[in-house]
């Protein structure tokens, strides 16, 4: 084979690859999150601690490894708790069940919109990407979740 057709290979595979690289990229960021459980710890009048359960929804064929995920319950547009997740594994187009804990304000009252975000940053091959999440519990999951009445 002579070389400009070797080339030609080379260039084909690098462009395959980046190809691949971005579409694998691209279902990552379509990763889902759901709430399994939660479960009220204690109460005072500092507030409420919960320990808490989502599963997390691999769309890609990456095993994404993620480190400590930083997370924040936010009602009505404000900050009314934040949490942490372990470190997990997430393998190709499986999901992982996902444990931590969280905080939330003693002032918590009947809220209209819930929902919970965070950052989770995942270590692959060669890099890492940060991924958002955003979660909208539907009423029932987020009255059973924040007030647990």
């Amino acid at each position: 084979m002579n070389s400009s057709k070797k080339g030609g290979l080379v260039v084909l595979f690098i462009l395959g690859m980046i190809i691949f690289g971005y579409s694998q990229y691209a279902s990552a960021s379509q990763i889902e999150v759901n709430i399994t459980q939660s479960e009220l710890l204690n109460e005072d009048e500092k507030g409420s601690n919960y320990n808490i359960e989502l599963q997390f929804v691999n769309p890609s064929l990456l095993i994404l490894t993620s480190g400590t995920t930083e997370f924040f319950v936010i009602a009505d547009d404000q900050m009314i708790g934040k949490g942490q997740l372990e470190p997990f594994t997430l393998q190709p187009l499986d999901s992982s069940y996902v444990k931590g804990t969280f905080h939330t304000d003693s002032d918590n009252e009947e809220s209209q919109s819930v929902k919970i975000t965070g950052l989770t940053k995942y270590d692959m091959f060669f890099t890492s990407i940060e991924i958002p999440f955003v979660y909208y519990p539907t009423e029932e999951q987020a009255r059973e979740f924040i007030h647990q009445g």
